[in-house]
């Protein structure tokens, strides 16, 4: 298995579901997000901080590769890594279902930084994100 940066567990709750009774495609979105988040306070980031101080870090792109459907009361988790490339901070994310680490989505979400409304090069509290 390859090497992450971080990762995050979770449970499906039932009304993350649809008719079919799998994850909604939108709710693939919301575990990313939540996951780094979480990467960026793990690493002494905090995303409303920086938000205050007229840091912005937006999704400029983001593409998801649905390989699996989760259900109601599956645990799964959220692993990442994180690449910079020129304005972009790229997070590659997989999906894996537990206990069996069956993958079930793969997530590239590209990001980019603003302060005060103009966009930026890097940010000294997210480039120590990608040792």
């Amino acid at each position: 298995m390859k090497e992450y940066k971080f990762e995050e567990e979770f449970d499906v709750r039932d009304y993350e579901c649809d008719l079919q009774g799998i994850v909604n495609n939108a709710n693939y979105q919301h575990y990313t997000e939540h996951a780094r988040h979480k990467f960026l306070l793990s690493r002494g980031v905090d995303f409303a901080d920086l938000h205050n101080r007229g840091i912005d870090a937006v999704v400029a792109r983001i593409s998801i590769d649905y390989k699996r459907s989760l259900k109601s009361g599956d645990k799964f988790v959220c692993r990442l890594n994180i690449e910079k490339e020129g304005v972009r901070y790229i997070f590659y994310q997989d999906i894996y279902r537990l206990p069996d680490n069956v993958l079930c989505a793969k997530a590239k979400v590209e990001t980019v930084c603003t302060v005060n409304g103009k966009l930026v090069m890097a940010v000294d509290e997210l480039e120590k994100l990608l040792v």
